[in-house]
C-alpha cells in the first residue's frame, strides 16, 4: 500500500513537472512593458532603417513574443553614481531573436548578433555617448504569468539565469507590437547565412513596413465648433438682412 502511494505521488510530481507552463493564466505571446508604461518594443524605440536607437521619456523594459518563437527586447536603463550625483550611467538596448521555452521552466534567448545595439552613455567619462553593436545571450531560470492583485493586469515575472528578480511586466499589446524577425542589418559576415538577393528583400520590406504604417482615420474634434457656429451666424445674418428688407417694403408701400 504504502508502495503504490508513493508510485501515485511521484506520478503526479512528474506530471506537473512537465505542465509547468499550465499554470500561467494567460500565454506569453504579446508586449509586455514594466510599471513606467513608456518603454515599448517596435519602431518606437529602434529605427532600424537610420539605425538610429530612441530614448523613452522613463527608464523602463520591454519584452515581445511571438507564437512561433520570436523574441524582441527593448531596455533603458539609468544608473545612479552615489558618488558623483551628477553624473548617472544611462545604457539604450535593443535585440531580437529566437527564444526557446525549456523543459526546466527557464528561456533561453538566442540573439541576431548584427542587428543587436547599444548606446551608453556617462557624462562624466565622455561628454559623447558611445553607440555599439549589442549582442548578448540571456536565460531567465524561471517565469510564470500571474493577475497582479493590485493593477488587475497581466503580471509577466522573469527571474534571471542566477535567480534575481527582474521587475514586473505588464501585458500591454497582444499581438505584439514588433519589427520585422528577419536579420534587418545584415554584414558581409553574415553573408553565408543569407543571399545578397534576400538581404535586400529585407530592408526593402522594413522601409516600407515604415512608409505604410496605418494612419487611423480618427479626427481629433475641438471642444467648440467654429465652422457650426460661423455658418450659423451667417444665416443668422442673412435671415435678418432679408426679414429687414422685407418689412421695409411693405412699410413703403402701405405708405
Amino acid at each position: 500500500m504504502i508502495r503504490r502511494w508513493n508510485s501515485l505521488c511521484l506520478l503526479l510530481c512528474v506530471l506537473l513537472a512537465s505542465d509547468v507552463h499550465a499554470a500561467n493564466v494567460t500565454a506569453l505571446t504579446g508586449t509586455w512593458s514594466s510599471k513606467s508604461n513608456t518603454v515599448f518594443t517596435g519602431p518606437g524605440f529602434y529605427d532600424p532603417i537610420d539605425e538610429l536607437l530612441i530614448e523613452p521619456r522613463l527608464p523602463g523594459i520591454s519584452f515581445s513574443f511571438t507564437d512561433d518563437g520570436h523574441y524582441e527586447e527593448a531596455f533603458y536603463l539609468v544608473t545612479s553614481n552615489p558618488t558623483t550625483p551628477s553624473c548617472p550611467t544611462a545604457v539604450l538596448q535593443y535585440q531580437h531573436g529566437k527564444y526557446v521555452l525549456n523543459q526546466n521552466g527557464s528561456i533561453s534567448m538566442f540573439p541576431i548578433g548584427v542587428d543587436g545595439r547599444q548606446v551608453l552613455s556617462d557624462p562624466c567619462d565622455s561628454e559623447i555617448s558611445t553607440y555599439t553593436r549589442y549582442s548578448q545571450f540571456e536565460l531567465y531560470s524561471e517565469w510564470n504569468i500571474v493577475i497582479d492583485e493590485y493593477q488587475g493586469r497581466y503580471r509577466l515575472n522573469l527571474f534571471e539565469w542566477d535567480g534575481t528578480v527582474v521587475r514586473p511586466l505588464y501585458l500591454v499589446y497582444r499581438p505584439p507590437l514588433m519589427l520585422p524577425t528577419v536579420t534587418m542589418n545584415p554584414t558581409s559576415s553574415a553573408a553565408t547565412e543569407t543571399s545578397t538577393s534576400t538581404s535586400v528583400s529585407s530592408r526593402h520590406k522594413i522601409k516600407r513596413s515604415f512608409e505604410n504604417r496605418p494612419r487611423t482615420s480618427a479626427r481629433k474634434t475641438a471642444t467648440i465648433d467654429y465652422d457650426f457656429w460661423w455658418w450659423s451666424a451667417l444665416c443668422l445674418v442673412v435671415g435678418c438682412g432679408s426679414s429687414y428688407v422685407v418689412m421695409q417694403t411693405r412699410q413703403l408701400k402701405v405708405e
